[in-house]
């Protein structure tokens, strides 16, 4: 059969099955999808490729997932990162968001990003950050897959004013990539403590509607419980549920 792409490894090490590590060979690339894996020794009666690399000391792995991440947020790096959680946020990055984060630091933070992930081997994303629809593109241009978080606060930003704005620019951004083969969305109240009762329950509806999956920040650190039990008299994923 001819394919694409040949990539010859000293080790294949694939997620299933469990603990197995496939020694000199080769997987095939067709329509920029796996075709097939097979030894080394056998590929030349199976395959002919237009491209073939061969990596001769590498141990090639699937792509690695970046679960939660804000990729723009790699320009703060290092700011202020030595503190607990709440004096972290309400002290040094909510201050230097409402100073410093629109498109263009959102866009170029997300690139650098996404180059940065490539280079680890990761090529799928999970995040959630203000102007999505930027980290979306910078996704796109990478060519990397992304769940890109319909982000929802109570308060205002340089995005939107308050939580129903957040919403409606959310959905806005899902219209625009539900038939992306790279980009995905999904619903990112930021956590308990931003998010008030009213949005999460239009979250919850929208999400069972649209089948959209919610990514949010829950049980950070034991203040943020103790501060649900003070409010509302029960720990956060119970006031969730």
């Amino acid at each position: 059969m001819h394919v694409d792409t040949l990539i010859h490894a000293a080790w294949v090490i694939p997620v299933e099955p469990h603990d197995t590590v496939l020694a000199d060979h080769v997987v095939a690339v067709k329509d920029g999808r796996i075709h097939g894996l097979c030894p080394g020794s056998d590929v030349a009666r199976q395959y002919t490729a237009d491209v073939e690399v061969r990596l001769t000391h590498h141990a090639l792995i699937p792509g690695l997932v970046n679960a939660h991440g804000h990729a723009a947020m790699t320009l703060m790096r290092g700011l202020a990162d030595d503190l607990h959680l709440m004096d972290w946020l309400k002290h040094h990055i909510w201050p230097a968001e409402s100073r410093w984060v629109g498109a263009e630091f959102v866009h170029d933070g997300s690139r650098l990003a996404c180059a940065e992930m490539l280079r680890s081997g990761t090529t799928c994303f999970n995040d959630m950050y203000f102007f999505a629809e930027e980290t979306a593109q910078a996704a796109t241009q990478a060519g990397m897959r992304a769940v890109i978080g319909m982000i929802v606060v109570d308060f205002p930003s340089a995005w939107a004013q308050d939580a129903d704005e957040y919403i409606t620019k959310g959905l806005d951004l899902h219209d625009q990539f539900r038939n992306s083969s790279h980009v995905f969305t999904a619903f990112a109240p930021h956590a308990p403590y931003t998010v008030s009762d009213g949005p999460l329950q239009r979250i919850a509806t929208l999400a069972e509607e649209l089948d959209v999956p919610v990514h949010m920040h829950v049980h950070e650190s034991s203040a943020e419980v103790e501060e649900s039990v003070a409010q509302f008299g029960k720990r956060p994923l119970q006031r969730l549920a």
